[in-house]
């Protein structure tokens, strides 16, 4: 037996004795998700699985069991819905195919009710430019039917469906509303790369900009909307400052008052008065979310959940009075459940579990850590263990395993901590699972997202070094089985990890990753094109002689005869945003310069797979390949890829079962 034969069998001996959890159970369809309270307080709805598509369903409050399918998706997941701020009709969103030309449906709450598009036009993205807590029946949406470019915006009258133009756009990225669902700002670029911000007064936008930023502030400061009586207007801002902070500004005086801050991380979410529209409650999250309460009610309840919920909790949904919410917890080590928080009678009912089928199985706890870069950079990551590895608990395993690096996509998103599936799976098999937020990343200031700007497989990539190289030295990771993973700019980072360095990763895993980013801003969707010159100064103008030769030499696509180490790669035929040619002609160079590859293609997905079977499938060939590259084990491939509608056009031979 060879070496390699040999550490593979100790890799997978390791986990031997726990049970494997089977892909369905991590990537297939929750029992119920996205749960929420009708406005009112009448209903409950979620959504759930029918005829193996996940569907809308709803129940009045005071008897659950009375249930009732709203929606009859048969294709392709209802990715969100929401009520109608009348909880008269149920609204959700869907796209043909992964295209992201999301059209806005209805379905009232009525017995017979029909599902009905409320924006039925071809090539277009329909977006919600405004709500208001008093004028319930309708709505702002944004439409781009005109100009692709640009959204129109509309009120729509969710009683007859009506449109009627608001706001004809020919230059302007987004609006702010207030509740009379009167227009006040229109938002675009400016030539650094920052956001000018115009009043609008009476239907004219303002010739100059009353509010301005330059790039380092583009993605840490904005408005957050005004009061219902239009007095307060509250903004996310980074100005003067490193992370974004919560202000209150008074409209008629201009005066602004401070009212939350975080020294490591911006403010993030926000809870509102339902009807004042006042800022109840704030988080912000660093390594992990903090809730900060600004009423002492509020204060009062989230310790008392706090008390009653084992791990990491949330409100995903509230009632107008207020007096019901519904709460997500996250235990970190068992699925994630939903409960019903009645205010007045302070109990807590559970409303579902979202995969009651991991209740019992072997999950993981996930270590928050920081990571130092080689220039001083503080980077905050999340590592799981395999299961037996760490008896004393300590996010430390008693010997060196084999390690995945999981990087997110974006690149301006980031990692967070709880309960990750794809942690969960990869552990079970095996392997340390270490997730980091390199330079560039969102959530913790504008200094650390812009240390990101120009530095794509630079700096950025530095970073995911220097976290593999703390993952060796602290005794974790097995420095020669270490394999890099992740979707969209995570699969860019996987392509640069095997062309730039080929010699610290075993193979990596591309999902969706463009490998050429000249032709990837060539070809971005039309409705991205208000915020091009964001792209352009944070990772290279092609427009430039310059900048198009700065992209070249950092396009992976130029490196591919430098690809030493086995590759997969995932696309999505109709990928808006990473074109499937950024796969085909990474394949095509590959295969030109004799490096081997797999390649499977989705010829109905876009960025990412969301139909459960397509996840599925490339996750089964995803584990097959990680399992002959770095060791661990895998669940057989059995008949995975006749459910789904994956094309293999080339690579078979690499994967185990193919």
């Amino acid at each position: 037996m060879t070496d390699a034969a040999t550490a593979a069998t100790s890799a997978a001996d390791r986990v031997a004795d726990t049970p494997l959890i089977p892909r369905d159970h991590l990537f297939g369809n929750p029992t119920r998700a996205q749960g929420k309270i009708s406005p009112d307080g009448k209903w409950v709805s979620w959504m759930a699985p029918w005829e193996g598509v996940m569907n809308v369903f709803m129940a009045p409050a005071d008897d659950e069991s009375a249930v009732r399918r709203m929606t009859s998706a048969k294709d392709r997941p209802i990715p969100a819905y929401f009520w109608a701020p009348d909880s008269q009709s149920l609204l959700y969103i869907r796209d043909k195919d992964g295209d992201e030309n999301y059209l806005l449906y209805q379905v009232g709450i009525g017995e017979g009710s029909e599902e009905k598009c409320l924006t039925p036009f071809d090539e277009t993205r329909a977006q919600v430019v405004g709500f208001s807590n008093t004028i319930k029946d309708r709505l702002l949406v944004g439409i781009n039917n005109r100009d692709a470019r640009f959204h129109d915006v509309h009120m729509l009258d969710l009683k007859t469906g009506e449109l009627e133009l608001v706001f004809e756009n020919n230059e302007w990225a987004g609006f702010e509303a207030d509740d009379s669902l009167t227009l006040r700002w229109a938002v675009r670029q400016n030539a650094e790369g920052g956001t000018d911000m115009h009043e609008i007064t009476d239907g004219k936008v303002a010739d100059e900009p009353r509010e301005r930023t330059g790039l380092d502030d583009a993605l840490t400061t904005g408005m957050a909307g005004y009061t219902t009586d239009g007095a307060t207007l509250y903004w996310l801002d980074s100005r003067g400052r490193n992370t974004a902070a919560l202000f209150a500004e008074d409209v008629a005086t201009g005066e602004r008052t401070l009212i939350a801050e975080h020294d490591k991380a911006d403010i993030g979410a926000t809870m509102r008065h339902k009807q004042t529209g006042e800022i109840q409650a704030w988080t912000a999250t660093y390594l992990r979310t903090e809730h900060h309460a600004i009423d002492p009610d509020f204060g009062e309840a989230f310790a008392w959940l706090r008390e009653r919920l084992e791990g990491d909790f949330g409100v995903q949904s509230r009632t107008d009075d207020d007096r019901r919410w519904l709460v997500w917890n996250d235990p970190l080590t068992a699925p994630i459940a939903s409960y019903l928080f009645d205010r007045d009678a302070m109990t807590l009912t559970k409303f579902y579990t979202t995969y009651p089928e991991l209740e019992g199985t072997p999950l993981q706890p996930m270590h928050a850590r920081e990571i130092a870069s080689r220039d001083g950079l503080t980077l905050p990551s999340y590592l799981t263990l395999p299961p037996q590895s760490d008896p004393d608990g300590d996010g430390v395993p008693d010997a060196p395993v084999p390690m995945v690096l999981l990087v997110h996509g974006g690149p301006w998103a980031r990692d967070g901590y709880g309960y990750n599936r794809t942690h969960q799976w990869l552990a079970n098999r095996g392997y340390a699972v270490l997730s980091v937020n390199f330079r560039g990343s969102t959530g913790f200031g504008k200094d650390f997202i812009n240390a990101g700007n120009r530095e794509w497989s630079g700096k950025m990539h530095d970073d995911l070094l220097d976290a593999v190289q703390w993952a060796v030295d602290q005794g974790i990771a097995d420095k020669d089985k270490v394999a890099i993973m992740g979707g969209s700019y995570g699969g860019y980072a996987t392509l640069v990890g095997l062309t730039f360095t080929p010699e610290t990763f075993a193979c990596g895993v591309d999902i969706v990753g463009p490998s050429n980013l000249e032709t990837l801003l060539d070809t971005i969707p039309p409705y991205w094109e208000p915020l091009v010159k964001q792209f352009h100064e944070r990772m290279g103008d092609p427009s430039t002689e310059e900048g198009k030769k700065f992209l070249q030499s950092i396009s992976p696509l130029y490196r591919a005869k430098d690809i030493t180490k086995p590759l997969l790669i995932g696309q999505g035929a109709n990928d808006p945003r990473v074109k499937q040619a950024e796969s085909d002609q990474i394949v095509e160079a590959m295969e030109r310069d004799g490096v081997p590859v797999t390649y499977v293609l989705f010829p109905d997905e876009g960025h990412g797979f969301h139909r459960p079977e397509n996840n599925i499938a490339f996750n089964a060939v995803a584990e097959n390949f990680l399992a002959e590259c770095i060791g661990g084990r895998a669940e057989p491939l059995g008949n995975v890829l006749d459910a789904s509608t994956a094309q293999i056009p080339t690579g078979k031979e690499h994967v185990k079962g193919l």
